[in-house]
């Protein structure tokens, strides 16, 4: 069997989740939910999705470096939003982020997100 390997954070803030941000498995990366926290914990954008998807992005490509992987080998998503009527703004970032072949997705509205005042969060299967 393959062994789970943690793979360290991009961030300091995360350690009293105990979670990892990312953890490979062979060749697949799994990306826990990355939403608009910036680099002190802070939600970023509050209010503002545009800003929220941006910091989304960045922050999904910054833990697939750490991985040893990148936006362009990611295989699925799992989007998270807590407005569907945003959903053509994840059309345009998923045409700016990616590209042909673009990933699996499945994109699902919730109530709501583990921090008040994120609007979007996004997981991902890469391969390394």
């Amino acid at each position: 069997m393959t062994d789970v390997v943690g793979i360290p954070s991009p961030y300091t803030w995360d350690s009293p989740f105990l979670y990892s941000q990312a953890t490979r498995v062979g060749d697949l990366i799994f990306v826990s939910g990355q939403a608009a926290v910036g680099p002190d914990g802070q939600v970023v954008g509050e209010g503002d999705f545009e800003a929220q998807a941006a910091c989304v992005f960045d922050n999904l490509a910054k833990v697939l470096e750490a991985a040893g992987s990148s936006l362009a080998k990611v295989a699925k998503v799992t989007i998270f939003m807590t407005d569907a009527s945003h959903f053509p703004h994840i059309l345009e970032c998923r045409d700016r982020y990616f590209s042909a072949p673009y990933p699996a997705d499945s994109t699902v509205e919730v109530t709501a997100l583990a921090i008040p005042g994120l609007m979007l969060e996004i997981e991902a299967i890469a391969v390394a």
